[in-house]
């Protein structure tokens, strides 16, 4: 009689520690489902990765016909998209940090950017195997490659924008030259009339 009064006193702090701690461990799983969810409907950082959709079509043909030249010249490809992507999302850190601690973007933004960071790590990964499946070592050298051509492409693109802008330039000039011109012109047959008036009034 005396042992079950004790033993009561010890059941109930057990229990309620029991209850507590499975109430706590429900709640977290509910709050990681939800927010794994949440997370997952959140719309991607980038746009869908043509460049590594097309490599993987080639690679996967049944027929097994694609050379393997076409396969390595898709993978480049697909790794000067990555460097793209790469670069964008290095320029955008630092400026979405500081977005973020004045509270001028939401939570869901830097939830998307960490999944697109995630994700390009594991695309890099992938693509430095895929290189070295196909030569031993050239996971080190094919990101150089890419970087490259991604350096010469904003280099023509460059060079385009300061055509078109001194093409621009050159009519606006000509136009001014032309109205300069004229009104030039103007004032001068107009001096020139005035002068004549005044021949003629003497």
């Amino acid at each position: 009689m005396v042992a079950l009064p004790s033993l009561i006193s010890l059941v109930a702090p057990i229990s309620y520690i029991a209850v507590l701690l499975g109430s706590l461990i429900a709640f977290s799983s509910l709050y990681r489902k939800r927010k794994a969810a949440k997370a997952a409907s959140l719309e991607p950082w980038f746009p869908p990765h043509t460049a590594r959709d097309i490599y993987l079509s080639l690679l996967h043909q049944e027929d097994g016909t694609v050379p393997e030249s076409m396969l390595k010249a898709a993978l480049v490809v697909r790794a000067r998209e990555d460097i793209k992507r790469l670069i964008t999302l290095r320029q955008s850190k630092n400026s979405l940090q500081m977005l973020l601690q004045k509270g001028c973007v939401g939570d869901d933004l830097w939830t998307r950017f960490q999944r697109a960071d995630g994700e390009m790590e594991e695309e890099l990964r992938d693509v430095v195997m895929e290189a070295n499946a196909y030569k031993e070592g050239w996971g080190q050298v094919i990101f150089q490659t890419a970087n490259e051509m991604v350096n010469h492409d904003r280099i023509r693109e460059r060079a385009e924008r300061v055509a078109t802008d001194a093409t621009t330039e050159r009519a606006w000039w000509d136009q001014k030259r032309e109205r300069a011109s004229r009104e030039l012109l103007g004032e001068e047959r107009a001096s020139k009339s005035d002068s004549d008036g005044v021949v003629v009034s003497k």
